[in-house]
């Protein structure tokens, strides 16, 4: 059963669940006191087993049957006599936890005891290919080999050419797929390609000494060239005509771009016209050269370039020229770009719009029978920031889909007692995240998609929000917005709404964004809690207004949204209430955001382009979402709200 609901302008399609509710947790089989007891039991029991007290160990483990942390005792005991070849018992394992983290963690384990003790046949039988271990693929193939399977030599070049050295146990492989002669010159040079621009100097000189000496002096140049491309100006260096002087160029001009893509396309030039490449090179050669001729900020010479070179019509070089026109408000050629973006971008969201926005500005009235508004109202349907970018230009309903997947009360008792779930839950009681996690995660992934949105609404109600939210995303069940967007820390986010001008909508959006509500969250940048606040930032937030401070208060929900949200208010001030630079502000620094404004009046920007052309794709996508999320906060809150108010939509930047 659904129903259309229709809040301020947003209509929104609900379904019923099961699970809408939130169940009750289901019965444990155990009561409170006695699942006490089994931890005692099991930390002895562990205790026992690292003590090598086997006796006292089996006792312990007979009481614990039912306790969900077993198969980690077993698979430790097991795992310190797999040298003695137990088949039985490693099947046995298999059997009783199958799909397990820990059955994949005794297939590593076990495989490497079989290679050890040379026992090839089980070792082909036990072996995954799903495995990712590459030191495992090799063992592998040394199985094959010494079973008789001759065609695993056409299997080796594939992990001999690559950037890296591999395991020493894919020596013994190597040496024979060599002594077969399947080590070709070819394949030489191709590696010695790969570690070159890996970086691997080392490795290169060894390969280079691998191939025939007619060809080590081209080996020896691709080394020079790599260390110092400006070589490429001795032409006379370069002029032989050959596959591997071909590469060596190219190689060259690769490096040398990101040094001086104008010095770079200069050379090309030459060397286009004296060597016979083919179109792919030259194309790939073009790409590169352009794109970092607009890092450099060699704006024209890189539209110049790919004006001139038809075949070039890659999605990133588009991208980045058609937001170059956009932010000089070309729009002849941001229509110009559009036509030669492929079809797969060009259908998108976030084109369809500015397709529409161009047209509008050109005064087009309809491409291939469309016309502005019909692109706009086929956009407005999307939850996104284009959808609602053109929901507003339409006038229409914002859509904002909620559509959980319906479940019944036995679908969601399978998948919380099951062995996976019960695993992780047992470890998030005992205070052990990172296993539980483990655990969670491992099983949810190889749920079907009904079983892994029950797996996130249960990571929802254990107060894993964050991990909800990403088994939701990785599953790609966008419509589970209770789980999507939980409504977490409502009276936290009230009191310090009240407490500064800033809209509960916009703390939501921003602790949504930054830590998907984790509250002991640390960036690599060393920005912690709920609202992801340097600790300077917070000290500084916190003399401005009065508060105490102490590093540790920003794992604390309470201080670290009272924080956050009063340097949003401070941000909002800056920019005269505007959320769109402030949320840039927040994400990049309010100097970053004042450098990005256009100072002269003739020069600023829509909302919607500067938006669009901020610098940092980070930032880019940050502000969209913080709008956008405002906007299903509302939602989910039951109130009204516009996706950006007229103030910020007349405001020009």
């Amino acid at each position: 059963m659904s129903a259309s609901v229709l809040i301020g302008s947003m209509t929104l399609t609900i379904a019923s669940t099961a699970f809408a509710a939130t169940p009750a947790p289901a019965k444990q089989t155990s009561k409170p006191d006695a699942r006490q007891l089994e931890r005692q039991k099991y930390n002895q029991a562990q205790k026992a087993l690292n003590a090598k007290n086997t006796a006292e160990y089996r006792q312990l483990a007979k009481q614990l049957q039912n306790y969900p942390l077993l198969p980690y005792l077993e698979y430790q005991e097991l795992s310190e006599r797999l040298i003695g070849l137990p088949r039985k018992d490693v099947d046995a394992f298999y059997t009783r936890y199958p799909d397990s983290f820990l059955a994949e963690r005794l297939t590593h384990r076990w495989l490497r005891t079989l290679a050890l003790r040379e026992q090839w046949t089980d070792y082909r039988h036990y072996y995954d290919a799903r495995l990712t271990d590459p030191e495992l693929a090799c063992l592998n193939l040394r199985a094959r080999l010494a079973t008789g399977d001759k065609t695993a030599m056409d299997d080796v070049a594939a992990l001999w050419n690559i950037e890296k050295a591999q395991s020493k146990a894919c020596d013994p492989v190597f040496a024979e797929w060599r002594k077969a002669g399947r080590m070709t010159p070819e394949l030489i040079w191709q590696r010695h390609l790969k570690v070159l621009k890996a970086g691997n100097n080392s490795m290169a000189s060894y390969l280079s000494n691998l191939l025939p000496a007619a060809e080590r002096p081209n080996a020896l140049l691709l080394q020079q060239v790599n260390a110092n491309p400006r070589l490429l100006k001795q032409t006379g260096k370069f002029a032989k005509q050959s596959p591997h002087m071909k590469t060596i160029i190219l190689h060259g001009l690769e490096k040398l771009a990101r040094l001086n893509a104008k010095e770079a396309l200069s050379l090309w030039r030459i060397y286009d016209a004296q060597q016979l490449f083919s179109d792919e090179d030259r194309n790939t050669i073009k790409h590169h050269i352009a794109l970092r001729l607009l890092h450099q900020d060699y704006d024209t010479e890189a539209q110049n370039l790919v004006a001139s070179t038809p075949g070039l019509n890659s999605v990133d070089l588009l991208e980045w020229l058609l937001r170059e026109s956009l932010r000089k408000q070309q729009w002849e050629q941001v229509n110009e770009w559009l036509t030669r973006l492929p079809d797969e971008a060009r259908s998108t969201e976030r084109w369809r719009y500015w397709q529409a926005r161009t047209m509008e500005e050109l005064g087009i009235k309809e491409i291939n029978g469309e016309t502005p508004m019909a692109i706009y109202n086929s956009v407005a349907p999307a939850r996104s920031f284009y959808g609602f970018l053109a929901a507003d230009k339409t006038g229409i309903n914002y859509h904002l889909l909620d559509r959980p997947i319906i479940v019944s009360d036995e679908q969601v008792r399978a998948v919380e007692n099951s062995q996976g779930m019960l695993r992780a839950r047992e470890f998030l009681e005992r205070g052990e995240l990172p296993a539980a996690t483990r655990e969670f995660f491992y099983s949810a992934r190889r749920m079907p998609p009904e079983q892994t949105a029950i797996a996130g609404r249960l990571a929802e109600r254990w107060g894993w929000h964050r991990h909800g939210i990403q088994v939701m995303a990785e599953a790609q069940l966008w419509d589970e917005l209770q789980v999507r967007f939980p409504i977490v820390y409502q009276d936290q986010v009230t009191k310090a709404a009240k407490q500064t001008s800033v809209n509960p909508l916009l703390i939501f959006a921003v602790a949504r964004q930054e830590s998907a509500f984790m509250p002991d969250a640390k960036s690599p940048a060393g920005a912690v809690g709920l609202m992801q606040l340097l600790p300077s930032t917070a000290k500084q937030t916190a003399q401005k207004s009065g508060m105490s401070f102490n590093p540790q208060d920003l794992i604390q929900p309470e201080k670290n949204i009272a924080l956050g949200s009063r340097y949003l208010d401070y941000l909002l001030g800056v920019f005269d209430g505007n959320r769109i630079l402030a949320a840039a502000a927040y994400n990049a620094g309010p100097s970053r955001v004042r450098q990005w404004m256009n100072k002269e009046k003739n020069a600023q920007l829509p909302y919607d382009v500067w938006i669009e052309t901020i610098p940092f794709k980070e930032t880019r996508g940050y502000v969209q979402n913080i709008l956008s999320f405002s906007v299903i906060y509302a939602y989910r809150l039951g109130q009204e709200t516009s996706f950006v108010t007229p103030e910020e939509a007349n405001r020009t930047l």
